[in-house]
């Protein structure tokens, strides 16, 4: 059990990430990460819809018939989506504000609805909500990364305005990294997302390449070692 929920974990934040590896979910991506607080905001958003998506599709994977799944998918999606909007607007109502359209439009992402169909409807509910939560990690991991690399490089702050729009107990986060910035404008509109998205994708297979390259290198070091004795 223990290899299977690593297994999940290591997919969700890594090899297959929404973001990183499957490259979808790109408007919201693009549009909310012009600060780290934002990107922040809209990955709970989600990873808290998918968690309850993939527990409520587990549940009901045997009563749902096949024929009229997908339907009933976008219908429990919807649900989720709209109650979690409704609390965002009471308890985050700044944070609300800020992301707007978005948030419903939570319900058109197609990574939620792709776990549903993949996963969620086919595992066991506890593997189900495990694998809402990493998903939903894993993209707000891609959501943080992004808002903090624009961010950084557009104003020269991180977590902007975090009390304003998460609460008082978050003031901590915010933090001017390079005083007296003039910032760099393009990072703040969609071509400098793109940009930066285009630079974090390169980064991350270049890992990926060097990563595969290691245990072919520590085999090629065992065998002469090997041999000799």
């Amino acid at each position: 059990m223990s290899e299977s929920f690593s297994r999940i974990t290591k997919e969700g934040l890594w090899s297959n990430n929404i973001v990183f590896s499957q490259s979808i979910a790109l408007c919201p991506l693009l549009a909310v990460t012009g600060t780290t607080t934002n990107g922040l905001g809209m990955g709970l958003a989600t990873t808290a819809v998918l968690m309850v998506c993939n527990l409520l599709i587990s549940y009901g994977r045997l009563l749902i018939p096949s024929e009229i799944r997908i339907p009933v998918f976008v219908a429990l999606i919807a649900m989720v989506v709209t109650l979690v909007d409704m609390l965002m607007n009471a308890w985050l109502h700044e944070l609300h504000k800020v992301l707007g359209l978005f948030i419903p439009l939570i319900v058109t992402n197609c990574a939620i609805l792709g776990r549903a169909e993949a996963y969620a409807s086919r595992k066991p509910p506890v593997y189900a909500l495990f694998d809402g939560l990493m998903m939903g990690l894993g993209f707000t991991l891609a959501l943080v990364v992004l808002g903090a690399a624009r961010e950084v490089s557009g104003s020269g702050t991180l977590f902007a305005n975090a009390s304003l729009l998460l609460g008082q107990g978050f003031a901590w986060l915010e933090t001017t990294l390079i005083q007296e910035y003039r910032g760099f404008l393009l990072m703040a509109l969609p071509p400098g997302g793109f940009l930066m998205l285009g630079f974090i994708l390169a980064g991350k297979r270049l890992l990926d390449k060097r990563l595969a390259r290691r245990p072919l290198r520590n085999a090629a070091v065992e065998q002469p070692l090997a041999e000799n004795v």
